[in-house]
């Protein structure tokens, strides 16, 4: 196999979402600062932080906006309007990531893998024109997971969905959609999830770097409230916060988003501020607990500070992720109903208070501490694919 200067070709696919597309960039570095060759093919709104890598980006279907407005003029009302949050998982990923979105992005990743002819194709987890690219390109399949595994039922309502795109190219698929193929790279410490996968090696991988300083956190306890940047529009979740913790011994800091206006929550405790962005790594190392949506990468920065959450799932993966961190005895996990200013406050002052919950979060925190870092998996992929 041939690569740019002896090292690799590598098409990555992901889905062009903040949460998809982040967890990739530190491995996307490694490689093209090795020297591999990498191209990414997804949707536009991921050509600027695949730009800061310095791989290689070419269009690959419409994105979320595209996709969404395909599903709704599928259906009367909106969809996923009314089901429940443990079934989240099981409407979108066959409606919305099998039969919509690999469907838009198949012709663009195959145009990238044949003017490439990569080694390895490399693909997010719901990004599922990936593998079957790798059917068709005779290439390695990689799959990048960003947090716990997508449960195996998932998977193969996902394979039946998309059944019709792979017998249109010749081929049947398996039955867990061809995610699983030579290697997955895992990202969950132990505590949260045991690297088992049904087939093929598991490689693992800290998502995220551990502190570059040791927490230096004041006696009066400070509280990050965020919903991230995707599942921020429940302002009513920022208020239940704000009201709830208004008057306690502890700071709050609330992110609203970019997208959302600090000034729409007025009146604001003098105990609180609200901003609309701040870098979590600006704010983790002097916090003592996270009320968070459940998205994997605030999850994952809460666990590596050891700190102990609240999680409060909006959508997609969050649920899954929050009763991994209710499991792993890390957070308190509020359904969105149930989220008033008395319920977040008793959430809150329990997570402070049972110190079960710190013990928790400082094992996970040391199993991240201890994975393989983007540096050390680059340079086993080259081992095994180049």
């Amino acid at each position: 196999m041939s690569g740019t200067l002896g090292g690799m070709k590598v098409l990555v696919t992901c889905i062009p979402q903040a949460g998809h597309v982040t967890p990739l960039l530190p491995l996307l570095r490694q490689l093209v600062d090795g020297g591999d060759e990498v191209v990414v093919a997804t949707g536009e709104d991921a050509r600027d932080p695949i730009a800061s890598t310095g791989a290689a980006f070419h269009p690959a279907g419409g994105g979320l906006g595209v996709w969404f407005e395909r599903l709704n003029g599928r259906i009367r009302g909106t969809a996923g309007d009314g089901v429940p949050p443990g079934r989240i998982a099981y409407y979108f990923t066959p409606r919305l990531f099998g039969e919509i979105a690999a469907d838009d992005m198949i012709d663009g990743v195959l145009d990238a893998g044949r003017a490439l002819q990569p080694d390895l194709v490399l693909y997010d987890y719901l990004a599922f024109a990936g593998p079957l690219a790798t059917r068709l390109l005779d290439a390695a399949a990689v799959h990048h997971l960003v947090g716990p595994r997508i449960p195996l039922d998932v998977l193969h309502l996902a394979a039946d969905a998309l059944s019709p795109l792979w017998r249109s190219f010749g081929h049947d698929i398996p039955a867990d959609g061809g995610v699983y193929g030579d290697a997955t790279i895992a990202v969950c410490p132990p505590s949260i999830e045991p690297a088992e996968v049904p087939h093929g090696d598991v490689l693992l991988l800290r998502p995220t770097d551990p502190p570059g300083r040791s927490a230096s956190r004041p006696e009066r306890p400070t509280v990050y409230v965020t919903l991230g940047t995707f599942s921020n529009v429940d302002s009513s979740i920022f208020r239940a916060a704000l009201d709830g913790l208004a008057g306690e011994p502890v700071d709050v800091v609330v992110t609203v988003g970019r997208n959302n206006d600090p000034a729409a929550l007025e009146p604001v405790p003098p105990n609180a501020r609200v901003e609309r962005f701040v870098p979590q790594a600006e704010l983790l190392p002097s916090c003592t607990a996270v009320v968070h949506h459940a998205g994997s990468g605030t999850m994952f920065g809460a666990i590596a500070h050891g700190l102990p959450q609240v999680a409060i799932p909006q959508g997609a993966d969050n649920f899954s992720n929050a009763v991994a961190l209710e499991r792993a005895g890390i957070a308190i996990s509020l359904q969105p109903g149930e989220v008033t200013s008395e319920s977040l406050r008793a959430a809150v002052h329990k997570v402070l208070d049972d110190p079960a919950y710190r013990s928790a979060a400082g094992r996970a925190a040391a199993e991240i501490a201890a994975m393989p870092g983007p540096a050390d998996v680059a340079a086993e992929l080259r081992r095994r694919f180049a």
